[in-house]
């Protein structure tokens, strides 16, 4: 296989393609069957018919925290956190958007009356993240005084809507500050039709971070530095899959994030703990036999996942037809179904 280059990942997208709100329902939302030859314009609704009975749907049950903070350092000079970890007890890790960074040991004054201090950088002394102290619970902080952390592409400020929409009907686990968008799209009843035609159902968890939508800058891909998330699969996903295995039924996985959680698992024997995995063409799945996801930003290492998976050129062909197709695009867009290449 030749080497792939960061243009090989590249396409046009108009720009009014990029969905700025959810669709009115979520499963009313489009799904591009691409598991065939030629690819199928439906509705996501439909689902339930593409699979069988005995396949398994694994979900990342992950829950988006309003992790998007505002404040102020001493000076009055204004600043904007976004919590990418809670570390334990009142300290966090998190982006920090300032005009001037500020030294080590400030106490800034945040939106809603509290204080973070800053200690350092994370996870290193020289790391990409700042490590601060809360007076107060972080999930606390967040729940009564943050704001959705929408991604950079929507360009409306987050509203009731987004705190209901931007995040899925069965999340439970908080810690992403981005969904895991694929499952988006589900709702209650289609659930239980999913349910009434015998396809199982587990979870996993990974925390989503900012990361995701942090651009591939090198042409080599090989040189990207992949960003690091927590996950786990509980011991109740790992007897499913092996039950699945033995019954012969498939592993649809929900969103590039599931990949991501049950790849590292098979990989490394780990059961929970934090993934850098970089999934690009060539890479050997062991998991993972359909993928419903969304449409993924060009240049992105998630549009590379997918290419890994149902193949590069066929993927090619599926994004032209969408974007003739006018299919919406990334985190409030449409999905789309397909099947592991080899």
């Amino acid at each position: 296989m030749r080497p792939f280059t960061l243009g090989d990942f590249d396409f046009a997208l108009p720009p009014e393609l990029i969905a700025q709100h959810p669709a009115a329902e979520r499963s009313a939302s489009r799904l591009l069957d691409g598991t065939g030859e030629t690819p199928v314009d439906r509705v996501f609704r439909d689902l339930p018919s593409l699979l069988r009975a005995g396949d398994l749907l694994v979900f990342n049950d992950t829950q988006v925290v309003k992790a998007r903070l505002f404040g102020e350092k001493p000076t009055g000079g204004k600043l904007e956190l976004l919590v990418e970890r809670v570390l334990g007890g009142s300290e966090v890790a998190a982006h920090m958007k300032v005009s001037k960074k500020p030294p080590v040991g400030t106490v800034l004054r945040m939106d809603g009356g509290f204080q973070a201090t800053l200690l350092g950088r994370w996870p290193e002394a020289d790391g990409p993240l700042f490590r601060l102290a809360f007076d107060v619970d972080p999930y606390l902080a967040m729940e009564q005084h943050g704001h959705v952390p929408l991604p950079p592409y929507i360009t409306h400020a987050d509203t009731a809507e987004d705190a209901q929409r931007y995040q899925t009907v069965f999340a439970k686990n908080p810690g992403a500050v981005a969904a895991p968008t694929a499952a988006l799209h589900f709702d209650e009843p289609l659930l239980a039709e999913l349910a009434a035609r015998g396809v199982q159902r587990a979870s996993v968890t990974l925390h989503v971070g900012a990361g995701t939508f942090q651009p591939v800058k090198t042409e080599d891909i090989a040189r990207h530095r992949m960003h690091s998330e927590w996950y786990e699969v509980p011991p109740a996903t790992q007897q499913a899959i092996a039950d699945l295995r033995a019954r012969g039924g498939r592993l649809v996985a929900v969103g590039t994030t599931t990949v991501r959680t049950l790849e590292s698992w098979a990989r490394s024997g780990q059961a929970s703990g934090d993934t850098d995995i970089f999934i690009t063409p060539g890479f050997a799945f062991r998991q993972v036999d359909l993928l419903v996801t969304n449409f993924h930003l060009p240049k992105s290492t998630l549009l590379m996942l997918v290419s890994a998976f149902a193949g590069h050129e066929r993927m090619r062909a599926l994004y032209r037809h969408a974007v003739e197709a006018r299919y919406r695009f990334f985190s409030y867009g449409d999905a789309m179904l397909l099947a592991r290449a080899s």
